[in-house]
């Protein structure tokens, strides 16, 4: 028999946009975005008050973000051509 949900449980059941967050909070140097959720810093600073229209279309957006943390600095080509001088 299952438990039924009671009043004191649904304090923790919310009807809106959850977070993207997964706890790896870095910000990306050059491109300023969170290599955890790809949020911005003000993305992240507003959340709680975004409404969940706001939060849509954020999330919307995050997928497209990750190639601008993803670019190659060069690798090892780079590497040896800094290590010539």
């Amino acid at each position: 028999m299952k438990d039924q949900p009671t009043a004191k449980d649904s304090v923790w059941t919310r009807d809106e946009v959850q977070s993207p967050c997964i706890q790896i909070c870095v910000i990306h140097p050059e491109a300023r975005l969170c290599t955890g959720c790809l949020r911005s810093i003000d993305e992240i600073t507003a959340w709680s008050k975004l409404t969940n229209e706001e939060r849509s279309q954020i999330m919307a957006t995050l997928p497209d973000r990750q190639s601008q943390i993803s670019k190659r600095r060069g690798g090892r080509k780079a590497r040896q051509a800094r290590n010539v001088r």
